[in-house]
């Protein structure tokens, strides 16, 4: 059994940055479509913008979801470190 002391809360950053982003392109998409077909069911909700607006999703939730994810990563890392170090860790079986 190895014992997990330490994450670096930049490689959680990173990796959490990674992952919520991809999360954010699939709810994009989602968000995109309903405010797409939104505008298509109801005549009077017609935007300035048209559908660019729904696109608009598509680019806006994976950055933010990316920013949000890594920046509550590295707060998880820095959190389970201080954890660690008080009660030893995890124990994992690698292999």
């Amino acid at each position: 059994m190895a014992v997990l002391k330490r994450i670096a809360p930049g490689s959680a950053a990173k990796v959490g940055l990674v992952v919520y982003g991809f999360v954010g392109l699939i709810l994009g998409a989602f968000c995109s479509v309903i405010a797409i077909a939104g505008m298509e069911l109801i005549p009077h909700a017609r935007l300035p913008f048209g559908r660019g607006i729904g696109m608009f999703a598509i680019v806006l939730c994976p950055i933010v979801y990316g920013i949000m994810g890594g920046i509550g990563a590295a707060i998880a890392a820095a959190i389970y470190n201080l954890a660690a170090s008080w009660v030893g860790g995890v124990e994992v079986d690698i292999g």
